[in-house]
């Protein structure tokens, strides 16, 4: 009889040890998965400020802009426009009737 009593003893132990290692596991893992979610947030607010970024410097406004100022270039205008033009192909004796 006191060898069953030591025995459930044991389990009992055994069993309140496995019980606390795994809450604590469980608060391990909770503060992981908070943190991960807070750092996932983050990295959105950082997507989503880079994407107006990139919008905000591909503006044909700011484009044109840095194109005039730092580039020095200027508007096209047809006076200054030269067209230039294929000449027609020659017909010769020696192209055997090809077209």
């Amino acid at each position: 009889m006191i060898r069953v009593a030591i025995f459930l003893a044991f389990c009992l132990m055994l069993s309140a040890i496995s019980l606390v290692t795994a809450r604590f596991q469980t608060r391990e893992l909770f503060v992981a998965s908070e943190r991960l979610k807070s750092q996932a947030h983050e990295l959105d607010t950082e997507w989503r400020r880079l994407q107006l970024e990139r919008a905000e410097l591909a503006r044909n406004v700011r484009i044109d802009s840095l194109a005039r100022t730092e580039l020095h270039l200027i508007p096209v205008t047809p006076d200054r426009t030269i067209y230039l033009q294929e000449p027609a192909p020659a017909a010769t004796a020696s192209s055997g009737g090809r077209p």
